[in-house]
């Protein structure tokens, strides 16, 4: 059980299987106080039906994630993600897409609300079992993160960066975009760190050096 004086946890869920959607409603349901579902349904869903924006994203990636041939994304809704996943080979494509934190799909109640808070705070989490992809994230680290090129920011960040080059504000690129405020300050905040910049003027600056954008 975490702490009590810990603020309720305000998440997503996304699963494509309703009956895996619904049993971890319930799960997450039983953990009382400690989490709030903002929102459940499919990645298409959320993502086109933005509301508040949620704290951490549970993924559940279902059972045959390691047959798409599909260029595949973690759900953006403004927030970590942690995923949920069969087997290794789906947790190395979940990893690839953008999750922070992955565990299997069996893991019991406690665990799960402490990897789901541990992700929202901005912590890598993963099951023993996938113990060799976090060695490969660690060893990888300092590539992942010198690599900022227009591959680097996902469709969301381009659109927010090319209303950064507008000189708009969080609030107008919430409006423009029709997400919420806390929500393009994320992503904001995303496109700097990929950029490797402090300032939103720095980010559009660069931006136009690599050609993301046209001043």
């Amino acid at each position: 059980m975490l702490d009590a004086s810990l603020s309720p946890l305000r998440l997503a869920l996304v699963a494509e299987d309703p009956l895996a959607r619904g049993a971890l409603s319930r799960v997450l349901g039983d953990q009382g106080s400690e989490l709030q579902l903002l929102a459940s349904g499919t990645q298409v869903e959320l993502e086109t039906t933005r509301g508040e924006a949620p704290d951490v994203v549970l993924w559940d990636t279902g059972l045959r994630l390691a047959e798409t041939e599909a260029r595949l994304d973690a759900p953006d809704l403004g927030a970590p993600v942690l995923a949920l996943v069969a087997d290794e080979a789906a947790g190395e494509l979940a990893l690839g897409a953008g999750a922070k934190g992955l565990l299997f799909r069996d893991v019991s109640p406690g665990p799960l609300t402490a990897a789901l808070y541990a992700v929202a705070r901005g912590l890598a989490v993963f099951d023993p079992g996938l113990s060799e992809l976090r060695a490969s994230t660690r060893t990888t680290a300092s590539v992942t993160t010198s690599a900022q090129g227009p591959d680097a920011l996902t469709p969301r960040e381009r659109e927010v960066l090319a209303l950064l080059a507008e000189g708009l504000s969080n609030k107008a690129i919430a409006d423009r975009l029709g997400i919420s405020e806390h929500t393009a300050k994320f992503h904001v905040n995303a496109v700097l760190a990929k950029l490797g910049v402090q300032r939103r003027t720095e980010a559009v600056v660069r931006a136009a050096r690599m050609g993301l954008v046209t001043l």
